[in-house]
């Protein structure tokens, strides 16, 4: 029996994936009252569950280094708080680094990390090949390596947020599309949808690479766009090492984990056009087969099982926006992380969380606010990005 909406909330969350199931989680188990999360489809079928699952701290900027070792903490807890098995695997990330340029940037960031506690170092090829043998190391001059790095099953983690935000308090609705917003003043009062309207004291846009449109609707630009990411898995692989760390070829982007009996594969794909493409499609596999064939030519022979794709959200520097809306005061937006918002999506929740309660946030994201593309202020863009 569907549930009919209610008519007022105090928070309305829009979007059901692993930030805003995050965000209601945290804000519920704040003690807010009446905090409603939205989802146009099933929770976490946006981008969240068509996810690699890693989860990392190696970042170049301060703020996603931070916002990445506190989920990691948190996604280690995550059978206490909120209480769910995540599968999480902490069997490292490598990145494989080709150039003198990337090897002195990773060394300068491997720095920024050690000083902020987190356990990375810069590592020869021949340690590389002993952690990650399925490589090739020909033209490779060093790694980078974390070994408490990992991954999880996205699916558990909306799962478990989901089930923790209910048992506070929270009502979680899908199949209920967002259609507009009516303002008072400089203030959202009204969300629409497409099964009623409901009034809320504050609205929170969690929508990934449907940001744009969300923020449109309460007068805030989120300069957020799709760009469509694939993954394809191999057949079982007889042998295949028990551990095999989050492997990651830097300067193509081809990457690989273990996932079952088999590898997990995918990269970033240069020809790859902006926009809502939410359909798998072959057409990158003589690409990735090129990458495959440098880096890790022994799975060349290895058969090819089904893929599917889902959509990055990338912002201008590949940086997250997250904030207040400076002309909608009660527009709160956590979205743009450019392929990391899964695997920060435990810290980002508490700092939601903490800018609605108008406390000093647990990670300082001001810099983050959008307001920086419009005063031209955006910093280094993210370098760490897969």
């Amino acid at each position: 029996m569907r549930r009919d909406l209610p008519s007022t909330a105090e928070v309305v969350v829009i979007g059901g994936g692993a930030m805003g199931t995050s965000i209601a989680f945290h804000l519920a188990e704040a003690g807010v009252r009446d905090v409603v999360l939205l989802e146009r489809d099933e929770l976490g079928t946006g981008s969240t569950c068509k996810a690699a699952g890693g989860v990392r701290a190696q970042f170049s900027d301060r703020i996603n280094i931070e916002l990445g070792a506190r989920s990691l903490e948190a996604f280690a807890r995550f059978g206490e708080r909120p209480g769910q098995e995540i599968d999480l695997h902490r069997v490292g990330y490598l990145f494989l680094l080709s150039t003198p340029e990337d090897v002195a940037s990773f060394e300068r960031d491997v720095a920024l990390q050690n000083e902020m506690g987190v356990d990375s170092r810069v590592i020869s090829v021949a340690e590389a090949k002993k952690l990650s043998p399925l490589i090739e190391t020909d033209g490779l001059l060093a790694a980078a390596w974390s070994p408490d790095d990992g991954h999880c099953t996205p699916e558990s983690v909306v799962l478990g947020y989901a089930t923790g935000a209910r048992r506070h308090g929270a009502t979680l609705f899908t199949g209920v599309t967002v259609t507009g917003m009516e303002k008072k003043g400089d203030l959202v009062r009204t969300v629409r949808t497409d099964r009623g309207d409901i009034t809320a004291g504050t609205v929170i846009c969690a929508a990934g690479a449907w940001s744009a449109a969300v923020g449109e609707m309460a007068g805030t630009t989120l300069p957020v766009t799709p760009l469509r990411r694939q993954i394809i898995f191999t057949e079982p692989m007889p042998g295949l090492a028990e551990v095999v760390p989050f492997t990651i070829d830097f300067s193509s982007t081809y990457y690989f984990h273990r996932e079952g009996r088999g590898l997990l594969m995918g990269m970033s794909d240069p020809e790859q056009e902006t926009g809502f493409h939410l359909d798998y499609s072959d057409e990158w596999l003589p690409r990735l087969g090129a990458a495959i064939g440098r880096r890790a030519p022994g799975l060349l022979d290895v058969g090819l099982r089904d893929g599917w794709a889902g959509l990055y959200e990338v912002t201008p520097d590949h940086n997250a926006i997250i904030g207040r809306s400076a002309t909608t005061p009660n527009f709160l937006y956590a979205t743009g992380f450019s392929g990391h918002g899964f695997l920060q999506a435990p810290a980002v929740g508490e700092v939601i969380r903490d800018l609605y309660l108008d406390r000093e946030p647990v990670v300082d994201v001001s810099p983050l606010t959008v307001d920086r593309f419009a005063a031209g202020a955006t910093g280094r863009p993210e370098t760490h990005i897969v």
